[in-house]
């Protein structure tokens, strides 16, 4: 069967039925992005500007404290559930068209996670980063490059810049969310 029948299936099992998204408590979700589909938000996280998460052709889970940065697109393959698990930073203009990412994991300012891969727990992929399609990358790896490489293990500080990027998007997502900073363009 091609995509293109394959989407137009998808398509029409979601004729005539909302799918609404669905959040735990004191999630921030920006005025400025997209939340739409099969798509469940844990507790406390954060969704910032101009974010796109689509759970339009396939459910999107993502656990409690995870942070998805400024531009960043969170989508899967057709038919491929993508879950983020807890405590998993993503950084600004990171595209996350995968499968799985493990917990206490940061996602690089603009990395690319193609179809069906998947990122085991406590890793880094830096910055840039292409992981191909597939790929499978092992509990606490730090990958790199194009295409993205295991370069090593994490590090205890490694883990402690993770752990910090994730309690910093709670505290600005609740500052976020009591309306400080608003957009001026809005008005």
């Amino acid at each position: 069967m091609g995509l293109a029948v394959r989407l137009l299936n998808v398509y029409n099992g979601f004729v005539g039925r909302m799918i609404q998204p669905s959040q735990g408590r004191d999630v921030y979700i920006a005025p400025t992005a997209y939340v739409g589909g099969d798509v469940r938000l844990g507790d406390q996280s954060t969704v910032m500007h101009f974010v796109v998460i689509r759970g339009d052709i396939a459910p999107i889970r993502i656990g409690a404290r995870v942070n998805v940065q400024d531009g960043a697109v969170l989508h899967t393959a057709d038919g491929t559930p993508l879950d983020i698990a807890d405590d998993v930073s993503i950084g600004h203009r990171a595209v996350v068209h995968c499968r799985k990412v493990g917990p206490r994991t940061l996602i690089g300012i603009g990395a690319i996670l193609l179809d069906d891969c998947q990122i085991g727990a406590c890793c880094i992929i830096a910055a840039g980063t292409v992981v191909a399609p597939g790929t499978t990358i092992p509990d606490g790896s730090v990958v790199m490059g194009v295409p993205g490489q295991i370069v090593r293990e994490t590090s205890e500080s490694d883990l402690n810049t993770i752990d910090q990027a994730v309690q910093s998007y709670i505290k600005i997502g609740r500052v976020h969310g009591t309306g400080r900073y608003p957009n001026i363009a809005a008005s």
